[in-house]
């Protein structure tokens, strides 16, 4: 049903996906709702299908559908005045959502190893009435490897990926908070969803959610321009 839940606005699109059992929270729903994709992709015609599109130097904006199961799936460390981490934060639209969740006490960081999609990203979220939240530091968007993630604006209560990597980064489970979730495709060839959950004592557990096909999280040396 995922793929069938297309619309011709934003609210068609998000009413397709709770219909389908996608977004199931109210939470989730408002968040989502506040946040247009319009503001996030290159083609506005495309801009509500549930399908990714690709938003230039070798990235995508994933599909609604996968934003909308992130966000379920983190929505427990999503709350007020959290710590969330995104990488690969390409056009922006996570970090919006994730900011309507955290709120102005919390703090969303996004790091994508491309600058003209850090530098497209932040001109988003301004289209999207985020500038205030930019100016005020609630929002920060910045150019690095996001395999290394970014220790020094952590711990984070939650950590989304949105790129594929053979295996969970290192780094990226050592700034993951305690208690804390990250939500990271993994794999190769064959790719799937982990829910990865660290304990208030430390103790990694990793849960398979779903199987997918996302672009692999690389260096910029290695990624293409479309």
């Amino acid at each position: 049903m995922a793929w069938r839940s297309s619309g011709r606005t934003n609210a068609e699109l998000l009413a397709n996906m709770s219909a389908h059992s996608i977004l199931k929270t109210e939470r989730a729903r408002s968040a989502m709702a506040r946040v247009d994709r319009a503001n996030y992709v290159k083609e506005l015609s495309t801009a509500y299908e549930d399908s990714p599109q690709r938003i230039g130097h070798g990235a995508t904006i994933s599909a609604p559908h996968m934003h909308a199961y992130a966000t379920e799936n983190l929505l427990p460390y999503l709350k007020p005045g959290a710590k969330v981490l995104d990488v690969g934060s390409g056009s922006g639209y996570l970090l919006a959502i994730f900011h309507h969740l955290v709120g102005e006490s919390g703090k969303v960081v996004g790091v994508e190893h491309v600058p003209e999609l850090v530098d497209w990203s932040i001109e988003n979220l301004r289209k999207d009435g985020l500038g205030k939240a930019l100016d005020a530091k609630q929002i920060e968007v910045l150019a690095s490897d996001g395999r290394d993630g970014l220790p020094d604006k952590g711990p984070y209560d939650a950590i989304h990926v949105g790129a594929a990597a053979p295996n969970i980064p290192s780094a990226l489970l050592d700034q993951l908070a305690s208690p804390g979730r990250m939500f990271i495709p993994v794999g190769v060839y064959i790719q799937e969803i982990q829910q990865v959950d660290k304990d208030e004592d430390g103790k990694v557990t990793e849960r398979p959610i779903m199987s997918v096909s996302y672009v692999p999280l690389t260096d910029r040396t290695k990624q293409g321009d479309w």
